[in-house]
């Protein structure tokens, strides 16, 4: 999750915020959450395309 609130410069707690909405997919492995690239990427796309709108 730090890797992915760095990669969309936005603090952990807003990438949990994020999952809980389900507007961030993610999935576990064990006990461990886990943000596949793509997942990031998306949200990445979406919210560059909300800030061009």
């Amino acid at each position: 999750m730090d890797q992915a609130a760095e990669r969309l410069d936005i603090s952990r707690w807003k990438v949990h915020d994020l999952i809980r909405s389900r507007q961030l997919a993610s999935f576990k492995i064990g006990r461990c959450r886990r943000i596949s690239e793509a997942a990031v990427d998306w949200y990445n796309s979406l919210r560059t395309e909300q800030e061009a709108a």
